[in-house]
């Protein structure tokens, strides 16, 4: 079968004074790997140093020259921007550099349109794109005529003909799609509740994209339950994960929690896909424990660190109890499986570290947890049933006013029960 012929591209990107170089060099790197997402072939490279990004075109007037001859040397028809570009930024660089044009935005909504697999994913990803198409209608019009939706313009080839539709209509598609986004957001509430009511602890997988949460969650999964069928999708590419999977954790003490794995994060996340993405990414907010993922093998891994904490900083995370796993150490020379402080270095590849993981996460969810020896009587057979499902039971014993039960349990069901002991002792 004959390979598909990749489109090419040139990326530009302009470095603003009040940036660091590592920064804009980083960015301009993510921007090629999300064009390779997208299945564009980056050829070469535009960038320019500026006090500010020019209204009219995004770069300077020289460097629109520059791009042109650029374009024509490598024969490429499309040129992708770093920033998201305006409305009138996007007509003005079409007319005179004759090309398709892309900014950041419309490569990470390709991206999340390519990878969506629930209705919701789906939902939230057409609103994000309708958003963000709405003030472009203009500048679009002319030039999705001669796109053909080709690779990398998926969502919005999709849109050649709904181009013709004018705002009100635009608007009033957004309006309905919200809505019945809406009716699936307040399922999963009611889903929380319900979880919140049972009291299980929640511990929340968050990191950058790719990092490996998901393949950190199927070998806690495995390691827990080696029969295990509730395995999540995992593949090397960026944004594999776009729908919240969570899964019921049962540990050997009795003990368990749910455990969740989110959307991965990315720096300058559009902000039409937070605002869309908002109520799955509140999943993260409402955690006992958040475990941060990082990719130790990533050469500016500290970048991808500060790039999370950001976008957990503005869901509203703080006070949150994180622990920061670094994970791929089998890449570095960094000594694994070490626990330092609040970070574990381990290799989930290897499964390396996944023992040392549950044991943090024991130590932080169910420290509430109470060691205690209580005497419960015979006709209350139903309380000593629950303790042997829900607590840890170390010894039992048949006494004449009732079975004794020196146990581990929370402190929230020995307070539910307490009265009906006819003994108890605290034990250390």
């Amino acid at each position: 079968m004959e390979e598909l012929e990749l489109e090419q591209a040139i990326i530009v990107g302009l470095h603003l004074n009040d940036r660091s170089q590592s920064d804009f060099d980083y960015s301009m790197a993510e921007l090629a790997a999300l064009a390779d997402a997208c299945h564009i072939k980056v050829v070469d490279s535009l960038t320019q140093k500026a006090q500010r990004i020019n209204p009219s075109h995004y770069i300077g007037t020289g460097k629109i020259d520059e791009l042109r001859a650029m374009a024509n040397a490598h024969q490429v028809e499309t040129i992708i921007f770093n920033d998201e570009l305006s409305p009138s930024q996007i007509r003005n660089l079409e007319a005179d550099l004759d090309c398709k044009i892309i900014d950041r935005t419309i490569l990470i909504l390709d991206i999340f349109a390519e990878r969506a697999q629930t209705r919701e994913a789906q939902l939230q990803v057409e609103v994000a794109r309708l958003q963000y198409m709405l003030p472009r209608l203009v500048g679009l019009r002319a030039s999705l005529g001669r796109q053909g939706g080709g690779a990398g313009l998926r969502n919005r080839g999709a849109g050649e003909t709904k181009l013709e539709l004018d705002r009100r209509r635009i608007e009033e598609r957004i309006s309905m799609l919200q809505h019945e986004l809406e009716k699936l957001v307040a399922t999963r509430q009611t889903q929380r509740m319900k979880r919140k009511k049972n009291e299980v602890p929640v511990v929340c997988l968050v990191g950058y994209t790719n990092t490996g949460k998901s393949s950190l969650m199927n070998a806690l999964l495995r390691h827990t339950d080696p029969e295990t069928t509730k395995e999540v999708f995992v593949k090397d590419m960026l944004f594999a994960t776009l729908e919240t999977s969570v899964r019921h954790i049962e540990l050997p003490d009795n003990k368990s929690f749910l455990l969740t794995d989110t959307v991965g994060f990315v720096s300058q996340l559009p902000h039409h896909l937070v605002k869309a993405f908002r109520s799955t990414l509140e999943e993260v907010t409402e955690a006992d424990l958040l475990i941060h993922v990082v990719d130790f093998s990533h050469e500016d891994y500290n970048k991808l660190i500060d790039v999370t904490n950001e976008t957990l900083e503005a869901l509203g995370t703080s006070g949150i109890d994180m622990l920061y796993v670094y994970n791929k150490c089998d890449l570095t020379e960094h000594p694994y499986p070490v626990m330092q402080g609040n970070s574990l270095y381990m290799s989930v590849r290897e499964g390396a570290g996944l023992e040392e993981l549950l044991q943090c996460i024991r130590q932080r969810i169910f420290s509430h947890y109470m060691k205690c020896s209580v005497l419960i009587p015979y006709d209350q057979g139903r309380i000593v049933s629950y303790f042997n499902e829900h607590a840890q039971v170390f010894q039992t014993e048949y006494e004449e006013n009732g079975t004794r039960l020196e146990m581990e349990c929370s402190q929230i069901d020995f307070e539910r029960y307490k009265e009906h002991f006819v003994d108890l002792t605290l034990l250390s």
